[in-house]
């Protein structure tokens, strides 16, 4: 039997449930600060035995606390999930039915991307032959927006590319639908779309562009970690920086491990 919920669990949990997902370190001093407040045992490195007490709860409600990585930026989010719902009808509920079809018409240019973004003028061209009821222009770059507001999507310079929270919420999904397109990182396990890809035909592993960085870190002669061959591509830096995470969560001090462009490879 998992022990019971205290109130600083209960205090973490209602901070998930408004804001649907934080950054690893927001959860850590998020941690804290209920423990303290309080009056709970606090262990700094007990993070996930203190969530996993949580999780213990929530089954009954069918939800729970994942953990993700951003393929953008490579830091660490926590997510709250509904994992009764595996497809997209999780956002039936916010969105009308064409911007659902835009939304997986979204997901569709991304994943079969080489380079894990889809552009919004690509997007567009979707909009107007949507088979529920087209959009106008106007009309898409506002669903768009809203997509990004809402942590779905995240956008720079007019790239579009999935977001932590829609890769851990849709996860299931995306490996049910796009089983013959998705790879997963070699190095962290998870879903790989912004990465590099072993030119070994025999090999073609793929690694997220922040495991890149930090697997060749100290590397001088790049080897590929399965098959030994020579990492051809450029090996991202890992840039130090007190910045505000992508996600547009309230600002916290920590160190990001944001990867520079690199060339990419073809994905098979």
């Amino acid at each position: 039997m998992s022990p019971p919920m205290g109130d600083s669990h209960k205090r973490f949990l209602q901070t998930m449930m408004s804001n649907g997902i934080i950054s690893a370190s927001r959860a850590a001093a998020l941690h804290k600060h209920c423990c303290e407040t309080h009056g709970a045992h606090y262990v700094a490195d007990r993070l996930e035995d203190f969530i996993n007490i949580i999780n213990a709860h929530l089954q009954s409600l069918f939800m729970h606390i994942r953990k993700g990585m951003s393929e953008d930026d490579g830091l660490e989010y926590y997510a709250l999930v509904n994992v009764t719902e595996t497809d997209i009808t999780r956002m039936a509920s916010d969105y009308a039915d064409n911007e659902l079809e835009l939304f997986r018409k979204t997901m569709d240019l991304i994943v079969d991307s080489e380079s894990g973004s889809a552009s919004s003028t690509d997007i567009l061209n979707c909009a107007d032959s949507l088979q529920t009821k087209k959009l106008k222009k106007k009309e898409t770059e506002h669903v768009l927006n809203k997509f990004v507001q809402d942590k779905w999507l995240n956008e720079k310079d007019g790239e579009y590319t999935l977001s932590v929270r829609c890769i851990v919420e849709m996860e299931q999904y995306m490996r049910t639908i796009y089983q013959d397109l998705i790879k997963v990182c070699h190095v962290c396990h998870n879903i790989a779309l912004q990465c590099q890809m072993c030119e070994n035909p025999i090999c073609g592993i793929k690694v997220h562009l922040p495991c890149v960085a930090r697997y060749f870190r100290a590397r001088s002669d790049p080897r590929c970690p399965e098959c030994s061959d020579f990492w051809p591509h450029e090996i991202p830096e890992i840039l130090h920086s007190q910045s505000q995470s992508s996600q547009n969560l309230p600002s916290s001090s920590r160190e990001s491990t944001a990867p520079t462009p690199s060339r990419r490879s073809r994905r098979s």
